[in-house]
């Protein structure tokens, strides 16, 4: 599975100038590869973020989350989000699982990874408790 250049672009200015929130990624399959499919303005939600996930079709997915520490100290946690809703296609669930760990490994500075089958699973209570 290629990975277009616009996916490590697009992260990196996620990571070094904070340009998007979110980036949604999406293969496809005619042509072999991944690509951007959305990318998400810095002050857009995690709601707007979940919002752009399909409901039945699986997407690689990174999230810059801002939170305060207990000590009152801002930090960020850049999160990867395997997408794979039960309902997806059971093809294009296993061309997702099969290529997520090389996609990953083009994406240098993600901190936490997260895989997700149904919204409950990457809701914001579980994102603040794998950030701290």
């Amino acid at each position: 599975m290629a990975v277009h250049d616009d996916c490590k672009l697009k992260f990196l200015e996620l990571k070094a100038k904070r340009t998007y929130r979110f980036i949604v990624y999406k293969i496809e399959e005619k042509l072999k590869q991944v690509i951007v499919e959305k990318l998400g303005e810095p002050a857009q939600s995690y709601e707007d973020f979940t919002a752009s996930l399909p409901a039945d079709e699986c997407r690689y997915a990174v999230y810059d989350f801002d939170f305060m520490t207990a000590e009152n100290v801002q930090k960020s946690r850049i999160f990867f989000i395997a997408w794979s809703p039960d309902t997806s296609r059971v093809r294009s669930k296993m061309i997702y699982a099969s290529s997520k760990d090389r996609f990953k490994r083009e994406l240098d500075g993600i901190q936490i990874e997260l895989q997700a089958t149904d919204p409950t699973e990457m809701g914001l209570d579980v994102i603040r408790s794998r950030a701290s």
